[in-house]
């Protein structure tokens, strides 16, 4: 009886152990720059040649489209939850386009938490279906933690992400498409021009408090010669002003802030998630009243505290996109353990690691697939304002890797680092060196 029993014993510590093997292995520590990912990534970033042309005028449309779903969807944010038990905000596609004549660039918004690859590769393919003049597309989010899913297949899709319904991406796609074509029917002549505003303790750093922020709100104003006004803005401070547990669809505190520019200062507003990584609302609250409050607080330092505006003179239009190659996925389960990247490259699917990168006059709007941490913009807009360019950083562009922070966090004892840096260790020196690669390229 005792020998079935230490064989039984044996079997099943054999069993976990192999499980442990096939299954998990540990961190590679090593030397990026000696990676073959990272030299194919810096030949691709040296070869790089920005497709731009010079216009004689600006031409600008725009459009904002209802997108809430007919039936209550699932909720995607912190952690799955179900369907949406009410809607407190309407969610809206919006579009907007910006031309020389020559080109058209289109930059598209979701109140989604992210751009998934799946469906950025869909809204393209039927952009390219309806033949529209668009020659290049730059998503955006704003990352509400309260908005819709049922956009991302595969596994962890259904686990984590408020899984895959056709109806959604099919609805999506529509609007987009509506929004697309109402944004160029609507273009008309128009002045750009670029402002910064400082808001004051409404940002911290939420991994280390005595970090630097991003504390500013950057925007592109655009004033039609109609009158009409519209804004493209991006700010840092992650829309995570709800509750964890809370049940109802709300685009956070970035759909009120659009509320806010859109009730007689604009026509339009975009908001743009910025450098999120890392970097939290200081909020009084967790219920609907506190966020309509951050974002009044949002909107009135914007308006109020300006600190550099000039107009863009130069209808100029620039734009390309860089592959980004990466380590092997290193999802950890502890300091130095990792599952298999099969084990998680089967559960998340694609990963299209990508930098998107637009020039309107002289601003540069870069694009990056992970949530790139504020502490490093004020180092790239330096480099930016030393090249004679204004800089605007926002991520969820159709591709999606995790969080991009500093090296320094790696081993930090916080979720978003020891869990959602998939791709770690070093990806912050790396981030790093490609922004600066973009920046330095000849625009």
């Amino acid at each position: 009886m005792l020998q079935k029993t230490l064989s039984t014993i044996f079997i099943v510590l054999f069993a976990i152990a192999l499980l442990g093997v096939l299954l998990t292995s540990t961190i590679d520590r090593s030397d990026y720059k000696t990676k073959a990912y990272y030299l194919e990534t810096i030949s691709k970033l040296q070869d790089l040649k920005p497709d731009s042309s010079e216009g004689d005028s600006w031409l600008v449309g725009w459009s904002k489209i209802n997108a809430t779903p007919a039936e209550p969807a699932n909720l995607v944010g912190y952690a799955p939850r179900g369907n949406y038990d009410f809607v407190l905000d309407s969610s809206f596609v919006r579009a907007l386009v910006i031309g020389n004549g020559m080109q058209n660039v289109a930059i598209l918004n979701y109140e989604l938490l992210i751009v998934h690859p799946y469906l950025a590769d869909r809204i393209k393919q039927r952009i390219e279906n309806e033949n529209l003049p668009i020659d290049f597309i730059y998503f955006t989010a704003t990352h509400t933690h309260s908005g819709i899913g049922g956009y991302i297949p595969g596994l962890m899709g259904k686990v984590a992400f408020g899984g895959y319904d056709e109806s959604i991406v099919n609805m999506l796609e529509q609007k987009t498409l509506e929004g697309l074509q109402n944004a160029l029917e609507s273009q008309d002549s128009a002045s750009v021009s670029f402002q910064v505003s400082l808001t004051d303790s409404l940002v911290y750093n939420r991994f280390v408090h005595e970090d630097p922020v991003d504390p500013y709100i950057r925007q592109l104003v655009f004033r039609k010669s109609t009158g009409e006004k519209a804004t493209f803005l991006t700010y840092s401070a992650h829309p995570t002003t709800l509750a964890v547990k809370f049940m109802g669809l709300s685009g956070d505190y970035p759909h009120y802030l659009m509320d806010k520019f859109e009730t007689g200062l604009y026509d339009f507003a975009l908001f743009a998630a910025g450098t999120v990584g890392s970097q939290g609302p200081s909020r009084t609250g967790n219920q609907p009243e506190h966020t309509k409050a951050f974002a009044e607080a949002v909107f009135q330092q914007a308006i109020s505290n300006v600190e550099e505006e000039e107009t863009v003179d130069r209808k100029k239009i620039g734009f390309t996109r860089l592959p980004v190659a990466l380590r092997e996925a290193q999802y950890r389960l502890g300091k130095n353990i990792r599952l298999q990247p099969w084990v998680f490259e089967s559960a998340f699917g694609e990963s299209n690691a990508h930098f998107d990168a637009v020039l309107i006059g002289n601003t540069l709007l870069i694009s990056s697939s992970g949530e790139v941490s504020g502490t490093f913009m004020q180092d790239w807009e330096k480099l930016a304002k030393s090249r004679g360019l204004n800089l605007m950083v926002t991520t969820f562009n159709g591709g999606y890797i995790g969080y991009i922070t500093p090296d320094a966090y790696y081993d930090y004892e916080y979720h978003e680092v020891r869990s959602m840096n998939w791709y770690g260790p070093y990806n912050g020196t790396y981030f790093i060196e490609l922004v600066n690669g973009l920046i330095g390229k000849d625009w």
